[in-house]
C-alpha cells in the first residue's frame, strides 16, 4: 500500500499546505482545472486522493456535484468537519475504487499519483469510473519545487519524502499505457527557484500553457469509447438449409386455405337422421 497520512503525516501535508508554495500550488490548480476541462454546474466529479477536502472545497465553488474518496480514515475525517453534506466522502484505495462504471463526469487525482503503490492502476480505476474525463496534477520532477521538496525530505519530516514525482512524458506515457490513445491536453507553469524567490507573486493570471519544466504539472485526458468486433471463425460447416413449408405458397392461396376453414366451422351436424342446429368451431 502507498503512503497513507495518519494524525502526524496528515499535520505535515496540512503545515506544507499554507506555506506560500503550497498556496501558489492550489492557486495554480485552480486555473489549470477549469482551463483544461471546461466543467458545467451539476456535473459529478469524485475527488481521487481528496485528503481534507481542500479541491472539493474549490468543485463545490464551481457547482460540481461532489464525492471524495481517500485511504487514510483521518483525513476523510476531517474532510467530512469541513465539508458536511456538500460531499459524499469514502474511505478506499485508488487502485481499487467503490465505485460503478462510468458513474462520474469527471475524476481528479491531484497529487495522488505520487502516494500511490501502482499509479497505472490507479489511472485505468479512474478512467472505469469516468464517462468525460479525467484531471491529472503532479509536482513535475523536472523542476527546482520538485528538487527542493526531495532535498527538504534529507533533512527534516516532509510529507514528500517518499513521493514519485513525474515529468511530463513519463505521464503521457503512462496514461497512455492506462486509457490507450486518447486525447490530451496540459498546461504547466515555473513557480521561479524556490531558493531565491517567494512564492507569493503566483497567481492564476500568469499559468503559462506549455513549459514543461514548471513546477506543477496539469493534464487532462477524454475519454473514448472504441467497440471492436472479435472474429472467431467456424470450426464446422453449416447445413444446406431445407425447403421452407411455406415455400411456394401465395396470398390467393392462403385466402382459399381461410375460406375452407370457415366453411368447415358452418357445417351441421345430424342426430338420429335430423339435423342438429348448434354450430361449433373446430
Amino acid at each position: 500500500m502507498g503512503l497513507v497520512f495518519d494524525s502526524k503525516s496528515a499535520n505535515l501535508y496540512a503545515s506544507w499546505y499554507r506555506t506560500p508554495r503550497g498556496k501558489a500550488i492550489e492557486r495554480l490548480v485552480e486555473a489549470a482545472f477549469p482551463l483544461l476541462l471546461d466543467p458545467q454546474p451539476r456535473e459529478r466529479i469524485v475527488d481521487i486522493g481528496c485528503g481534507e477536502g481542500n479541491h472539493l472545497l474549490f468543485f463545490s465553488r464551481l457547482g460540481l456535484d461532489l464525492t471524495g474518496i481517500d485511504a487514510s480514515p483521518y483525513m476523510i475525517a476531517r474532510a467530512r468537519e469541513r465539508l458536511g453534506s456538500r460531499s459524499c466522502l469514502k474511505v478506499g484505495r485508488a487502485e481499487d475504487l467503490p465505485f460503478e462504471d462510468n458513474e462520474f463526469d469527471l475524476s481528479a487525482l491531484i497529487n495522488t499519483l505520487e502516494f500511490v503503490d501502482n499509479p497505472l492502476e490507479a489511472l485505468k480505476e479512474a478512467a472505469r469510473v469516468t464517462k468525460r474525463a479525467v484531471f491529472i496534477g503532479v509536482f513535475n520532477s523536472l523542476s527546482w519545487c520538485s528538487l527542493s521538496n526531495k532535498v527538504v525530505g534529507l533533512f527534516r519530516k516532509s510529507p514528500f519524502r517518499d513521493a514519485q514525482f513525474f515529468n511530463l512524458w513519463e505521464l503521457k506515457a503512462l496514461i497512455k499505457a492506462a486509457l490507450g490513445d486518447v486525447p490530451m491536453a496540459w498546461c504547466c507553469t515555473p513557480l521561479g527557484n524556490p531558493l531565491f524567490k517567494p512564492y507569493n507573486h503566483v497567481s492564476a493570471k500568469r499559468y503559462v500553457g506549455h513549459c514543461p519544466f514548471g513546477s506543477f504539472l496539469a493534464l487532462s485526458a477524454t475519454m473514448l469509447y472504441r467497440v471492436r468486433t472479435e472474429q472467431h471463425p467456424l470450426k464446422v460447416g453449416l447445413e444446406k438449409a431445407k425447403r421452407s413449408v411455406l415455400d411456394g405458397i401465395t396470398m390467393d392461396k392462403l385466402r382459399s386455405a381461410e375460406v375452407y376453414r370457415r366453411d368447415e366451422r358452418s357445417l351441421s351436424l345430424r342426430e338420429n337422421g335430423e339435423p342438429k342446429s348448434q354450430m361449433f368451431s373446430l
